[in-house]
């Protein structure tokens, strides 16, 4: 945590360009040096892309790292703007659709990945005055998991912890509140199996099951970094449109393969920006308990 804070304060010293440069150097030697996790990258890699050429899947690799850095130097200076700083750093693509979808009045559910930059796209929209609660799994470490929850609080998030989220994020949506959930990581039980990348993943329930329940709208939500060397980013909102069949288990697995559908999508557009160094087909079929839905 001291590690963090100083360099943190350390950044305050450099212009945002240059700060963005250093994090891109020190993902680059995370990554190529001292190669942390640059085994399951690599694998995880060939899994999504068997058809590229190792050249390419390196050269992705590489960028990968060096986006890790550039956005963990942003999010600790994210932390540091005004609504008006950050309205001035981002655009949004979708805006129309996503505050129709608001004004229904049954909330909505904004789901997002580990692409581009997942807590630049909740500031992005609370700084444009969207009530908005963020589900997130608390830290390991007290004094870290404390100073991101502050880092989202001053940037107008609302944090939910996760083990919690089940009657917050429905009274939140009974609200008419935004509930963005980043939900695409492996699960290891109770998940559901559809498909990503040609390979079934494991893949939380609970975003389904909160939209069947309430009948909020649901959209994805990503911000990509449009260039590299700054900070500045386009948060584009796509409505998921599904009818449901009033089979829960069915429509669960509907709904989760169309959001992972899109996400999918929007990672091969920006393969670079995605976070490859998850084990996200660790679970596989049959190896998992599966809960009944409640």
């Amino acid at each position: 945590y001291l590690g963090v804070r100083v360099v943190e304060e350390g950044l305050r010293v450099f212009p945002p360009g240059l700060a963005v440069r250093l994090g891109s150097a020190l993902g680059w030697f995370a990554g190529s040096v001292l190669r942390i996790r640059r085994r399951v990258v690599e694998e995880n890699l060939r899994r999504a892309f068997p058809e590229a050429s190792r050249r390419w899947r390196a050269s992705v690799a590489r960028g990968a790292y060096a986006h890790l850095g550039r956005e963990g130097v942003s999010l600790l200076r994210f932390g540091d703007l005004t609504p008006e700083e950050v309205r001035r750093r981002t655009e949004v693509e979708g805006w129309s659709a996503f505050q129709a979808a608001l004004q229904e009045g049954r909330g909505v559910i904004l789901l997002t990945g580990h692409l581009g930059n997942w807590e630049v796209g909740g500031a992005t929209l609370a700084a444009r005055g969207i009530p908005l609660d963020v589900v997130a799994v608390r830290q390991k470490n007290p004094l870290f998991d404390a100073r991101i929850v502050a880092t989202r609080e001053a940037l107008g998030m609302r944090v939910v912890e996760k083990k919690q989220a089940p009657p917050r994020v429905l009274r939140a949506l009974r609200d008419g509140r935004a509930v963005a959930l980043v939900a695409d990581q492996n699960v290891r039980q109770g998940g559901v199996f559809v498909d990503f990348f040609g390979t079934p993943a494991s893949t939380a329930r609970g975003p389904a099951l909160f939209a069947l329940r309430t009948g909020a709208p649901v959209f994805l939500g990503v911000a990509h970094r449009l260039r590299p060397g700054e900070e500045f980013y386009r948060l584009v909102l796509d409505r998921l449109d599904f009818e449901p069949t009033g089979d829960v288990e069915k429509d669960v697995g509907t709904l989760t393969q169309e959001y992972m559908a899109a996400l999918e999508e929007a990672v091969r557009r920006t393969p670079e920006q995605y976070f490859w160094h998850h084990r996200r087909w660790k679970t596989r079929p049959g190896t998992q308990v599966t809960e009944a839905l409640g």
